[in-house]
């Protein structure tokens, strides 16, 4: 077979994380796009909005007040999907029909007090206080016996299904380990049984020496749109020394992280001129007790954006029916974030205003 042009033939790219595979088309991207292209608008928001149920001293669901909070909060999820004390049990109707009970917790993490902020807006010391409190959520929920995985996530955006802007994320921790970490531990386990190295410690290593994925790096950690990207700026933050969770990390480690996670949001927010909706994750070694050699904690995101501000990616027609398609290279959208700007649009608009 012969050598194919990534940026001009029609081909799909093989995940090693999930043994998948995604369709990428880049001579479409030649197509004319004549949608609008929004101009930023800079709104004004609340610091604190007193009819907002995550601000500091406001009533939750149930007549729950927050306390007058002034870093991080974490309480337990007034709408949980996973609940502690569910009774075991399974339920069997034939081989087509099969269920069983899970036990769980879930919770929310406000990221600050103040209403108006985002990870990107926030200084590298307030998230550094995020990082540490997921870090101590996740070992005393990974103590709990029946807690066998714990993801960390935050949704960003009403695109994404975010019902508050006011910033959060959640943790669910839960009984069983999650299909599509199930299948990057396996996979990663695979790997290292074949050749004797993490997986994504070789990745990584290639992406640095590659350049051509790579959108910025700090000491620990370095930041990419993944050669199997999803979603047009679809990235992951992957670390440059093993890593397993993110209880092992090192003060300096919680730094760097804190940067990579404001950088990679501002350049996000920078590229349409908007705060960027996506939904974000760590992907890191279950709790279970064993050992997990094969694991290297790393973090997703999965933005919707396509176009501009308002044009998104729909995941439609073959899609659902066959498998992800993508038009935008990989690597062109990784040219482009790296091309945007770490000092925020909002604080640029606001000078000149």
């Amino acid at each position: 077979m012969s050598k194919i042009d990534l940026q001009e033939n029609p081909h799909r790219r093989y995940n090693p994380l999930t043994g998948e595979w995604i369709k990428v088309s880049p001579h479409r991207t030649k197509r004319p796009w004549n949608g609008q292209l929004e101009k930023p608008v800079l709104d004004k928001k609340l610091e604190f909005d007193p009819t907002c149920y995550l601000c500091p001293g406001n009533e939750r669901a149930g007549g729950l007040k927050n306390p007058d909070y002034k870093e991080t909060f974490v309480f337990k999820n007034d709408f949980a999907a996973l609940l502690e004390d569910t009774p075991q049990g399974n339920y069997k109707d034939g081989d087509l029909f099969q269920a069983q009970t899970e036990r769980g917790l879930c919770k929310v993490v406000c990221f600050s007090p103040r209403h108006d902020l985002t990870l990107s807006l926030m200084e590298v010391p307030q998230i550094g206080g995020v990082v540490r409190t997921w870090q101590n959520e996740y070992r005393e929920l990974g103590q709990k016996d029946f807690i066998n995985h714990i993801q960390i996530f935050e949704n960003r955006g009403a695109v994404m299904g975010c019902s508050n802007p006011h910033p959060h994320g959640q943790i669910w921790a839960e009984e069983i380990i999650p299909d599509i970490p199930a299948k990057e531990q396996e996979n990663q386990k695979n790997y290292l049984k074949d050749k004797g190295r993490v997986l994504l410690m070789d990745y990584a290593e290639k992406e640095m020496a590659s350049g051509k994925r790579v959108i910025f790096s700090n000491d620990s950690f370095v930041a990419v749109v993944p050669f199997w990207a999803v979603w047009p700026y679809e990235a992951m933050i992957l670390p440059l020394s093993p890593l397993k969770s993110i209880d092992q990390m090192s003060d300096k480690q919680v730094t760097d992280l804190s940067d990579a996670l404001k950088r990679m949001g501002t350049r996000f927010d920078n590229l349409f001129k908007t705060s960027f909706p996506y939904s974000m994750g760590i992907h890191q070694a279950p709790t279970d007790g064993e050992d997990h050699e094969e694991w290297q904690l790393h973090v997703h995101y999965y933005p919707p954006l396509l176009r501009s501000a308002s044009v998104k990616k729909f995941m439609v027609g073959y899609e659902m029916l066959g498998m992800p398609q993508r038009d935008i290279t990989a690597e062109g959208s990784a040219a482009s974030l790296r091309q945007c700007s770490e000092e925020h649009y909002t604080i640029t608009l606001g000078e000149k205003q």
